[in-house]
């Protein structure tokens, strides 16, 4: 479960020595090991030596195969016991169950959300569906994560809550694996990609929302994978550019129509959308960026108008890939709908409301359908009632208030269900964010760039709307990319003093070099001499094997907060004052 190499490897980018280059570093890490256990205190050697012989032994081709296979498969079988295990507990409806699951069952069998009488939660949880009707329910969230969460209770019937919650369950583990494979395919590393599948596994933010039946862990599942599929657009995109300019050299150049994964991404954008509006923003901005990623492509290219050629070429393209899968995965999801759904109706009911001179030709259903949008929005702008745990935006990034899903008293203290993330890994986050921001404006990385983006994505926007009722579970839509952030910023660290990339001959060239001179071939008389790049690796062994301890030392105190925290994640009864003390922060609740 890897995504494949991004663009930064096709320019040439990236300074960083990749799982594959383990095999150079690991022999200069002999010759500075073998230096240091002449110059260096004896102690200081040993522990040099030791952790260059590991080094050396992991970077085996045979030992690294099985890593990448081993690694992922135990992160996943760690996500799968964090979400599944006692699933089915407490037997009751948490927070917003009380919405999602009943309209969960409800589209199943409808098709559309239905009402549902007084007492219905306590007749739900009993296993007594009755409470529901056909009349239709006012609903404010598009309806494709309410069948997602209804599936399994389609299946096995809704008696039993681990049916409630499997789905968001089986999200959560796939977010895990995406969190994995998006890192993989950015970081070109297992070790760092471990790092933020194994955080993401561990994580009780995660976890908490796993283990609820929400639609916003759905939302993150399809924004992630979305990201993913961009990045893979984004693989050889540079080089498909030259070759297209050496095909037809237009004044604006060509748009490029063949990009599956564009479609692929619009396809799970358009489902995230359809789950919450909140993935809008990720639409607009990972569109933008495709344009963006375009025209720099170009200019590097030597397209004579890069930014306007885009503009007017494959931007419009681009658009088509992207927005109109992701309109029609949207409207399809409202299929059930149309057949009884709150307001499906109303044109065919309201004629003076029918829209008449150049859009009377819309089908009255859709027409419908745009009322109702209007009404939702009026409803999620106006939203502003008191609840006792409302976080607006600007508190989320130092963990202001944290969603408490449920509490219950019980004879000798009480027990909690709490959307509170792994504090280090949370922090160290965000303290990243910091430094991505740093290393962009001083490389242009455009990997640390797209996860500034995608954190962006779905953090600015609730900035917009101080005054609306606003909870930092929405925060779980880019946990992933916060986390990979912080692998990113490990790698780094620990590259700061790895050996420099060498060459393996002074002919060599990558794929985009050789499109770039078929493309633009040299003004004659401007060639120079290649010279031989090649030169014996400087390399700090004793810097790395540092740079590891800070991070094993991250790793062993993340652990230890998880299971500090393990109680109000999973809803462990404990005496009022072991429970004052997981308190976050102290003043909560």
């Amino acid at each position: 479960m890897t995504l494949p190499r991004t663009a930064d490897d096709a320019d040439g980018g990236g300074g960083e020595p990749r799982d594959a280059e383990l095999g150079a570093t690991a022999t200069a890490t002999a010759v500075s090991a073998s230096a240091l256990s002449r110059a260096g205190s004896p102690r200081l050697a040993r522990l040099t030596d030791a952790y260059g012989s590991l080094e050396r032994r992991l970077a085996e081709p045979r030992i690294r195969r099985r890593i990448e296979i081993a690694a992922p498969v135990a992160i996943l079988g760690l996500a799968a016991v964090a979400r599944l295990v006692g699933l089915g507990n407490p037997h009751l409806l948490i927070f917003d169950e009380t919405y999602y699951v009943k309209e969960g069952w409800s589209t199943w069998q409808l098709g559309y959300e239905g009402e549902w009488a007084e007492g219905a939660n306590e007749r739900f949880e009993a296993g007594d569906p009755g409470a529901l009707s056909t009349e239709a329910d006012y609903v404010v969230h598009p309806p494709l994560g309410k069948w997602i969460i209804g599936m399994a209770m389609a299946v096995f019937g809704m008696g039993d809550p681990f049916w409630w919650r499997l789905p968001s369950a089986l999200a959560g583990i796939a977010l895990v694996g995406l969190t994995y494979a998006v890192a993989r395919g950015l970081l070109r590393s297992v070790a760092f990609a471990s790092l933020a599948g194994f955080w993401m596994a561990i994580d009780g933010f995660a976890i908490v929302m796993s283990r609820t039946a929400l639609l916003d862990g759905i939302l993150a599942v399809f924004v992630l994978a979305g990201a993913g599929a961009l990045l893979l657009d984004r693989r050889g995109s540079p080089a498909r550019t030259v070759r297209a300019l050496a095909a037809r050299r237009g004044r604006f150049g060509a748009a490029l129509w063949n990009r599956p994964w564009i479609i692929v991404a619009g396809v799970l954008l358009g489902a995230g959308c359809a789950t919450k509006w909140s993935g809008g923003a990720f639409l607009a901005l990972f569109g933008l960026w495709i344009v963006v990623m375009e025209a720099l492509d170009r200019r590097r290219a030597g397209y004579r108008h890069p930014w306007l050629g885009t503009l007017l070429t494959q931007a419009p393209a681009s658009f088509v890939l992207l927005v109109v899968p992701a309109l029609v995965v949207y409207v399809a999801s409202y299929a059930g709908w149309f057949d009884g759904g709150w307001g499906s109706q109303l044109m065919l009911e309201r004629a003076d409301l029918r829209w008449g001179g150049l859009l009377a030709w819309v089908p009255l259903g859709l027409q419908s359908l745009w009322a109702y949008h209007a009404q939702q929005l009026g409803f999620h702008v106006g939203l502003t009632n008191d609840h006792a745990y409302q976080s607006p935006a600007i508190e989320w990034l130092w963990l202001g208030r944290p969603t408490g899903f449920k509490m219950v008293t019980v004879e000798d203290g009480s027990w909690w269900i709490t959307a509170v993330p792994n504090l280090l890994v949370w922090y160290a986050g965000v303290l990243a964010l910091g430094f991505l921001l740093f290393h962009v404006g001083r490389t242009l990385d455009r990997r640390a760039a797209f996860l500034l983006l995608a954190v962006a994505a779905g953090y600015v926007p609730w900035l917009l709307f101080p005054d609306r009722t606003i909870f930092f579970f929405y925060a779980i839509v880019f946990l992933p990319f916060l986390v990979i952030g912080l692998a990113f910023t490990l790698q780094q660290l620990v590259a700061l003093r790895a050996p420099a990339r060498a060459a393996t001959s002074g002919d060599a060239r990558t794929a985009l070099d050789e499109d770039l001179a078929a493309a633009i071939p040299p003004v004659p008389g401007t060639e120079t001499a290649r010279r031989d790049t090649a030169s014996e690796p400087v390399d700090d062994v004793e810097w790395r094997a540092a740079a590891w301890s800070i991070v094993a030392l991250l790793v062993v105190t993340s652990i230890l907060v998880a299971a500090w925290y393990l109680p109000v994640w999973y809803g462990i009864p404990l005496p009022d004052g072991l429970m004052r003390l997981r308190f976050w922060p102290p003043s909560w609740p």
